[in-house]
């Protein structure tokens, strides 16, 4: 039976088809030279006292349906980056998360704190489209990329000169995770084939890591007492939204969730 991941990714191959169809590659490496500058998403990440918050835009998921109905981009990218975020996330899948890539592309335009893609990334094409989009950061996943294909979409992304932020659930990834040389590694505390969460997943693989690599904790993050048992073990950034996204006042629940003693 085919998992929900499974199904996201063959609707992405299709989808990798058509936006083929529509415009060229070579058009579209074309359109580089006009794109902004890229800041620093690691440099967001890294050296800072206290654990740092990437914040997720995200309308809806395949697990959780609708989760803000009143949906402006925008303005939650805004107030997250007045609330305290170090970096903001954007879901620019559309089938199922109801994102859009034009969403990074003015997020992009109206913060001043790096901004991820976070896709199921599984073309070089899709690279592309991120950096032009205005990306400086970009998401690939251990379990989605087989073969030589996790290496040459990290070694494109740090060639066009964005960050890539490596994800794994399976601990049977970390190695070859590590072995493309990133320095940045998100683990994603949810199951990605039966969406369960485990917020201890994430510190089990820390001790097994470099104390040079930086770990981005993902999924199943509500409360401060989260954050506080996150940054006591070590754990450099978390990237959060559906706790976020399901609050009336977006700019608060950043503050609220970073409010915890050190």
């Amino acid at each position: 039976m085919a998992t929900v991941l499974d199904r996201i990714v063959a609707s992405k191959r299709e989808e990798i088809a058509a936006a083929r169809r529509r415009r060229d590659l070579q058009s579209l490496k074309e359109s580089i030279l006009g794109s902004l500058p890229v800041r620093d998403f690691l440099g967001a990440l890294r050296g800072h006292e206290a654990i740092r918050l990437i914040a997720e835009v995200k309308k809806a998921s395949p697990s959780k349906g609708m989760i803000r109905p009143q949906f402006d981009p925008v303005h939650i990218a805004t107030q997250y980056e007045l609330g305290g975020a170090a970096a903001i996330s954007v879901l620019t899948d559309e089938p199922f998360f109801q994102g859009r890539l034009d969403y990074l592309t003015t997020i992009r335009n109206a913060v001043s704190i790096p901004v991820l893609r976070k896709d199921f990334i599984l073309d070089e094409y899709q690279v592309y489209e991120a950096r032009v989009a205005g990306a400086d950061a970009v998401l690939l996943i251990a379990e989605c990329l087989e073969g030589s294909q996790l290496d040459d979409l990290y070694s494109l992304i740090r060639s066009l000169g964005m960050t890539p932020l490596i994800e794994l659930y399976e601990p049977k990834h970390l190695q070859r995770v590590l072995d493309t040389g990133t320095k940045l590694v998100g683990v994603n505390n949810r199951d990605l084939h039966t969406f369960a969460v485990d917020l201890e997943h994430v510190i089990r693989l820390r001790r097994e890591m470099p104390n040079d690599v930086s770990v981005v904790a993902e999924s199943g993050i509500f409360f401060a007492a989260d954050v506080k048992k996150l940054q006591d073990a070590k754990i450099d950034a978390m990237l959060v939204g559906e706790s976020l996204m399901r609050q009336q006042d977006v700019r608060q629940a950043v503050v609220n969730l970073l409010t915890f003693e050190i």
